[in-house]
């Protein structure tokens, strides 16, 4: 049997970063500005997916978007992190009336805890840009074919925009130092990865079209 896949970052987070976690979406006008955009482009990524009435919240974190799922009232939550003290978190700051509506699984993106065809979206907000091999990338995309019914809501880092541009070129001016976490992906490269796994891109929106390097895909199983 293969060893599970565990990458350092996940294991940072404890009590205490997943409380700086929670504030820090909240912290600025800046950030706040970029979780609204968040939001918008979350909710256009639900309704091209037909608004999914079961969908697994994968990584959860401190259930930052529990609230913009639980707007569909019949819509059944899973709110899942590879990490305890996330959970926790989400569950202690997010609204009663959202945490009643929320399934909480501790389980791993890349081995997930549920049957085949369990849900019938997969909502993956802020990991893939943390995951720089290629192999550990199709284990998890792998694994949401596995079980999603229909379709994946995924956000990441793609190239071809002016902080993709800004962002590479800063990394060659200092040389690479130490551990990287997070990572710009060609989207051509991550795209063939999508396929390869099993899906058929249904749409793409970017977070700020030509300048920022976030990339919503909605994703369909094939």
């Amino acid at each position: 049997m293969s060893r599970p896949i565990k990458l350092d970052f996940s294991e940072k987070y404890d009590d205490q970063h997943a409380q700086k976690y929670l504030r820090k979406h909240q912290d600025g006008l800046g950030r706040r500005l970029s979780h609204w955009r968040d939001e918008q482009l979350a909710r256009k990524a639900l309704t091209l997916a037909g608004e999914p009435g079961l969908v697994l919240d994968l990584p959860c974190g401190a259930g930052r978007f529990w609230p913009l799922l639980a707007e569909k009232p019949n819509r059944v939550i899973i709110g899942a992190d590879n990490s305890e003290s996330m959970i926790k978190t989400a569950l202690q700051a997010q609204p009663a009336d959202v945490v009643k509506r929320v399934q909480p699984l501790h389980t791993s993106a890349f081995d997930i805890a549920l049957p085949d065809n369990a849900v019938d979206s997969i909502f993956c907000m802020r990991l893939l840009h943390h995951i720089g091999e290629a192999e550990h990338r199709q284990t998890i995309l792998r694994e949401f074919e596995r079980v999603t019914r229909d379709s994946v809501i995924i956000s990441l880092w793609v190239d071809g925009n002016f902080k993709a541009w800004k962002r590479k070129r800063a990394e060659q001016r200092r040389g690479q130092e130490g551990y990287q976490n997070r990572f710009v992906l060609p989207a051509v490269t991550v795209e063939k990865e999508f396929e390869a796994a099993g899906f058929r891109i249904q749409e793409q929106l970017d977070f700020i079209p030509l300048y920022a390097m976030w990339r919503v895909y909605v994703l369909r199983k094939r």
